[in-house]
């Protein structure tokens, strides 16, 4: 099962690596229910047990969905988040059935289905955003400024932006409601919603996750600087990796040759898009982060698209 998936994604990978011009904002297959429709993700019924991702080509940027899509986005989210399930199947078990998603789904659907899709098992989701830190950014980093602490966990005074940590962290988050954002909690505010057996069991996995895939990463030339992640139980309880795992969307991922203390380096994620954002704002595009977005430019559309491809071709290389 495990080399059987790791030949199939690098297989498909390398066919996801050329962008197509045509982008899929939304899909719309015929012969499975729609469950919902996530940032990225469109989820259909396959039969009690199953579900069919779909992963569109939509991005967003502070919880909000830009207008213009990432042609081949979601093709390589897919084969990234394939690449990596397999890579940390040993650490917990994920939610991957095995099978080929093309075989739930008429020959009508399979164009918007192909290499774009998992097909998963269906769990009960843990509301909690299981996130670890490796290195100070993003709102860890603006956490520390204020308290010399992220989510409860006090750090080393002296540390300075994109600093590594002395060891990683984990810094949960509550999951909030489509469009909302994710609220940072303790790990004593995680044990209240969850019970502490299973807080524990999320935080320790989480960090066995963070590890391997970092030291995988930096083997390849890239710093996972922080992630998260996302768990199911299964019918028996047992606790299962789900969702996306590791992606650029989900990650913060740095080119180890151009990093440097006190600044974020250029990243391989969505930071290009927010920077752009930000840049926009400050040039007199006006926008509160709220729906609708701004318009995306073609050259920011392009460039966003090879931060990504270049992000799933350097771990494949």
């Amino acid at each position: 099962m495990t080399m059987r998936l790791h030949r199939l994604t690098r297989r498909q990978a390398l066919s996801a690596m050329s962008l197509p011009a045509n982008a899929q904002h939304t899909s719309t297959l015929t012969s499975l229910p729609l469950l919902a429709r996530g940032k990225v993700r469109d989820n259909y019924a396959v039969g009690d047990d199953r579900i069919l991702m779909v992963a569109s080509d939509r991005i967003s940027a502070y919880d909000v969905i830009m207008t213009q899509p990432i042609p081949g986005k979601g093709a390589l989210l897919t084969q990234m988040a394939l690449f990596w399930f397999d890579q940390l199947h040993d650490i917990c078990p994920n939610h991957l059935t095995g099978d080929d998603p093309l075989s739930v789904v008429s020959d009508v659907d399979k164009p918007l289905v192909q290499n774009r899709a998992m097909l998963v098992k269906r769990l009960r989701p843990i509301p909690v955003e299981a996130v670890v830190r490796g290195y100070l950014a993003g709102s860890g980093w603006e956490a520390y400024q204020a308290t010399q602490s992220v989510c409860g966990v006090p750090l080393p005074a002296g540390l300075v932006n994109a600093a590594k940590l002395p060891e990683p962290i984990f810094t949960p988050a509550a999951k909030a409601e489509m469009g909302a954002h994710d609220e940072n909690i303790s790990f004593e505010q995680t044990v209240a919603m969850i019970g502490e057996p299973l807080a524990v069991k999320i935080r320790d996995i989480s960090l066995q996750l963070y590890d391997a895939a970092a030291a995988i990463a930096l083997s390849k030339g890239i710093i996972i600087a922080d992630t998260k992640f996302e768990f199911g139980l299964d019918s028996d309880d047992q606790l299962v990796l789900m969702d996306e795992v590791l992606t650029p969307d989900s990650s913060r991922y740095w080119p180890a040759d151009q990093y440097t203390l006190g600044s974020n380096p250029p990243s391989y994620d969505k930071q290009f898009l927010r920077d752009w954002l930000g840049t926009a704002q400050r040039q007199g595009v006006p926008w509160d982060k709220t729906a609708p977005a701004p318009d995306l430019p073609a050259d920011v559309i392009a460039q966003t698209g090879a931060k990504y491809q270049e992000a799933l071709s350097q771990l494949l290389a």
